[in-house]
């Protein structure tokens, strides 16, 4: 008499995981409808913004994601999402992946996956020359002023343990704070810093960014954990980018010295490897 129990037991089960299978192959979900949802910041310019002509978003990770969509032969859609809301938006399930200045370091990797690091930058402060405030350590007891969920919070108080650090909804709300005189440094990325600092016009005179890196920020595309289909997907187009030339064309078109901001003379780093240290 328990036989037709446990065999009704071992159907149950294998339905159970047949469908946990289905429901973890996200690539195939991705191919089927044709399109890939990514989460973009699109106020962190260079790498993801509102062209002011097209009202579209542009820029290093809005080419990236558009060559790793073709790849896979499915569409772009580009979803906007706050820092500190990235990490959830993908775990549940409302971006497929994330392209939004999104840190790969060991804590995260318990949250999420991550592709390929496509970019390799550091935390640095930004003072009023008023300040008199000449290197990170004398931000002790000061306000520090950043966005709400990213790194640079964490990566300051590692340096400067008494600092006092003070979060916005967006970098560019933290930064108009510190013009405003609600905190003594600014802390940022630093490509975004430079970014920030530039927008200063005639005024950046009175500002300076101070010397030191307070670490080393590796980025990388957030990928939903255990969606290893998707990941191999999206590392396999960034190596076919990097091996074809086309990841250096689209990093130089938007950080090398004939581009808007000019940041940096070439490009120092390979699109290859999704290791981090610590």
């Amino acid at each position: 008499m328990r036989i037709p129990s446990i065999l009704s037991a071992l159907i149950a089960t294998l339905f159970t995981l047949t469908s946990v299978v289905a429901q973890a192959d996200q690539l195939s979900d991705i191919r089927k409808k044709g399109e890939i949802v990514i989460g973009v910041l699109g106020i962190d310019e260079p790498n993801s913004f509102v062209d002011p002509q097209t009202r579209e978003y542009v820029g290093y990770e809005i080419d990236l994601a558009k060559a790793v969509a073709k790849q896979i032969g499915v569409k772009p859609v580009f979803k906007q999402v706050a820092v500190a809301a990235r990490i959830p938006e993908l775990q549940q399930g409302h971006v497929d992946i994330l392209a939004a200045s999104l840190t790969h370091n060991k804590e995260r990797e318990a949250q999420v996956d991550f592709a390929l690091t496509h970019f390799v930058t550091g935390s640095k402060v930004l003072v009023k020359i008023s300040s008199g405030i000449k290197n990170v350590v004398e931000l002790a007891g000061k306000k520090a002023l950043t966005v709400k969920g990213g790194t640079q919070g964490p990566n300051l108080l590692r340096v400067v343990p008494t600092a006092e650090i003070v979060t916005f909804e967006t970098t560019q709300q933290a930064f108009q704070a510190l013009q405003q005189g609600k905190g003594i440094a600014y802390i940022n990325d630093e490509v975004s810093l430079l970014a920030d600092f530039a927008k200063l016009g005639a005024a950046s005179k009175d500002y300076v960014i101070l010397p030191q890196n307070l670490n080393v920020e590796p980025l990388a595309f957030g990928i939903k954990k255990g969606e290893s289909a998707v990941k191999q997907a999206v590392d396999d187009s960034l190596r076919s980018l990097e091996n074809s030339g086309e990841a250096n064309k689209i990093f130089l078109k938007w950080y090398g010295p004939q581009s808007h901001l000019k940041l940096f003379p070439k490009r120092d780093f390979k699109i290859e490897s999704d290791k981090v240290e610590g």
